[in-house]
């Protein structure tokens, strides 16, 4: 049997305390017995006990003086004393409950009730004991823990909030009162109806636990990111009457980048609206916004690996860092004494390989200007990642405060136009935002858009050019062209929306529109004209089309769809769509030979004009850019050029086509070097389908004319 408590029985007469020590010990106490005062205080003080059992009268120290003497160490509750007397009435009861008796019995004792009120007794002590530890625990666990607790009585509207949830909050103990609205006016205001939704469904919910993240306003006027957790305590019939949670601060694992260390963008978003606050209160506050965008990032990536390139990241902060904190006074103009550029700086990584510094209090735009070009020089020099040397560069965006903005996204917005057009101008290079570009880029944006529908649409059409044999006088081939049919603005030129296209992806889709339409309209020529149509149409493939698609496999559904023969295909391939990964492309011309289909090494002359890939790819056919045609004629060694590549191209076995011929004397003289095919706006400029069907019908071209020929037949023809 288990021992159910100490006690101590205290009675001089031995009778007495025999029999009911041996009762309550059958009972399962652990019981000690005591003749006298002395002896019990003695026992005490040696031993601890649960509860007393103590008679008042007794020889020498009486009951009382015992009870007057515990109760001076001990609470009542710390050890229950029943006094046990003769008399059931009398000023010995008074007095031992003014001395803080527990309780009473009566002599001679019925022990069933006896038990009952030490068992009652040991009940109370015990449980006011688990109380006090519970507490103590509670007590322990705020103290130490790292999260603030909150305990909320939905019957009476008030909430306890612990000293570290004050504390989250940059509050001393004495300042946050009782009221809910401790907790919810605080939040921001951006987050405030989420939470309180949230909150209203988990407390109508009847289960489940209640979890939020959002901001807080901080003491210092600052929002801190906090994460909220919570469940209510219910009734049995699931009214919900306390709510009790813990609030954990998780604002740096909320700001921090956690590859570089550096503030994120949430975090430097903040920074960029307090700034932008400033400049509201002070006229003389200027400040700039510098993004930065690291060059070929993608193929250190790719080549080396994620690992690699995540150490670059890392390499490239510390490095700015270094380079920020050198530039915090330096001269302004080169000259004159030294002053700050820049009070203060903040580096922060966006994302990917962008980075963005706020730099502020400075002079103007010309402080920004010269801090992007120092960080862009020390970005020059190589880094030491994983054991590779890697060089890498950047490109800056800036935007200054005093163009005039209101939200910080408005100001990273622009800040990222002007990256994009720093880019599109090259690598390693700053440019300033100004409003020009914002029209640019809100314009290209519109284009964009009006191009994903027209490709949905499927709203663009095809023309074409012919391609003329100088032997023959006949219509050889033709260069198919896309134009795109606006609904409002009517046929779009290519150079405005094809580098648009390029840049986005889209011109993938369009190039697998031009090729299936001009497929197509092959058939139906051959059909029509017979022998006197042309022997092939020549599509430009991008370089992306190149790059990113199954050309072999695109092309080849498509000639099955449309019946064309592949010998009458002719692809018209970039230097540049070959420089990626010269395997790949290798590997997609041997595909497109083994189904018969021949190409053309297009606008030679004016990309890398490598002679091991010219020798390597096999091209059928080399097209001399119009940069080099137009000089024919107006500078000295203009044909010397134009000769020279021709010469080259027929040592390979290459046939040879001049773009851009638009003179008779440009005609002439590539006659003269033994050029073997033209086209070009003195034959035709490109052409629709009915325009093209009178020049087929009307060919050949008469060599001996000025090609007045064609001219006659397009009188009609859109130019």
């Amino acid at each position: 049997m288990s021992v159910r408590g100490s006690l101590l029985v205290v009675d001089d007469n031995e009778l007495n305390r025999d029999v009911l020590s041996r009762r309550l010990q059958h009972q399962g106490y652990a019981v000690t017995v005591a003749c006298g005062g002395d002896d019990a205080l003695a026992l005490v003080s040696a031993a601890p006990y649960d509860l007393i059992l103590l008679d008042v009268e007794m020889p020498g120290m009486s009951g009382l003086d015992v009870l007057n003497r515990l109760r001076a160490t001990y609470s009542q509750t710390q050890l229950p004393v029943i006094m046990v007397t003769a008399r059931a009435q009398g000023p010995d009861i008074v007095q031992a409950f003014k001395l803080g008796a527990n309780d009473y019995v009566t002599k001679p004792i019925d022990f069933p009730v006896a038990l009952a009120r030490i068992e009652t007794h040991l009940s109370h002590k015990w449980a006011v004991e688990d109380l006090r530890e519970s507490e103590e625990r509670y007590a322990l666990a705020i103290d130490g823990a790292n999260d603030g607790l909150w305990d909320w009585n939905l019957v009476t509207n008030e909430v306890h909030w612990s000293p570290r949830w004050k504390a989250i909050l940059g509050l001393e103990p004495s300042e946050a009162g009782d009221s809910p609205d401790e907790w919810l006016t605080r939040v921001h205001p951006a987050d405030v109806g989420r939470v309180k939704t949230d909150l209203s469904d988990h407390l109508a919910s009847g289960s489940g636990r209640f979890e939020s993240e959002h901001r807080m306003r901080h003491r210092n006027a600052s929002y801190r990111w906090v994460r909220c957790r919570g469940a209510a305590v219910r009734t049995r019939a699931g009214a919900a009457t306390r709510f009790v949670g813990s609030l954990t601060d998780i604002t740096d694992a909320k700001v921090a980048d956690a590859l570089t260390g550096l503030p994120n963008r949430l975090l430097f978003e903040d920074l960029l609206d307090r700034a932008l606050k400033r400049t509201a209160r002070r006229r003389d506050y200027v400040f700039a916004l510098l993004m930065l965008g690291l060059d070929r990032f993608r193929v250190v990536s790719d080549s080396l690996g994620p690992v690699t390139a995540d150490q670059l990241l890392i390499a490239v902060a510390r490095r700015l860092q270094t380079r920020l904190r050198s530039t915090d006074a330096v001269t302004p103009g080169g000259a004159g004494p030294q002053s700050e550029v820049a009070s203060g700086f903040t580096l922060a990584r966006l994302g990917g390989d962008e980075f963005t510094v706020l730099l502020e209090d400075i002079a103007d735009a010309s402080d920004a200007i010269r801090i992007a070009e120092r960080l862009r020089q020390a970005l020059e020099q190589p880094f030491i990642v994983e054991g590779n040397q890697v060089y890498t560069s950047a490109t800056v965006g800036i935007a200054v405060s005093s163009t005039g903005y209101d939200r910080p996204e408005d100001m990273l917005r622009d800040a990222a136009t002007a990256l994009h057009r720093a880019s599109a101008q090259g690598t390693a290079r700053c440019e300033l935002f100004d409003a020009a570009m914002r029209a640019r880029a809100v314009s290209r944006l519109q284009l964009e858009t009006e191009l994903r529908n027209a490709i949905a649409e499927r709203a663009f059409a095809v023309h074409y050019q012919p391609i003329i044999s100088l032997r023959t006088g006949a219509i050889a081939g033709v260069e198919a062209l896309v134009r795109w049919i606006h609904p409002q603005r009517g046929l779009v030129s290519p150079a405005e929306f094809i580098p648009v296209a390029e840049d986005t992806g889209m011109l993938v889709h369009i190039g697998r529109l031009v090729l299936s339409e001009s497929c197509r309209q092959m058939v139906l020529w051959q059909e029509q004209f017979g022998p006197e149509a042309p022997s092939v149409v020549c599509v430009n493939v991008s370089c992306r089309q190149f790059a990113e698609s199954d050309l072999a496999t695109e092309i080849a559904a498509i000639l099955r769809s449309t019946g064309l023969d592949s010998s009458r295909l002719h692809l018209e391939i970039t230097e540049s769509a070959f420089m990626g990964d010269m395997h790949a492309a290798q590997d997609t011309l041997s595909r497109l030979h083994s189904m018969g289909i021949d190409w053309s090494i297009d606008d030679f002359g004016t990309g890398y004009s490598s002679l091991s890939y010219l020798h390597r790819l096999q091209a059928g056919t080399l097209k001399v850019d119009r940069s080099f045609v137009s000089r024919m004629g107006r500078e000295e060694r203009g044909s010397e050029m134009v000769g020279a590549i021709m010469a080259l191209a027929h040592n390979l076995g290459m046939e040879v086509v001049a773009e851009g011929v638009e003179t008779p004397e440009q005609l002439a003289q590539l006659r003269r070097i033994g050029c073997d095919y033209m086209q070009g706006f003195l034959f035709s400029r490109p052409v629709d389908i009915a325009a093209m069907n009178r020049l087929i019908a009307a060919q050949p071209w008469r060599p001996s004319g000025d090609a007045t020929a064609f001219e006659d037949i397009l009188v009609t023809a859109p130019g």
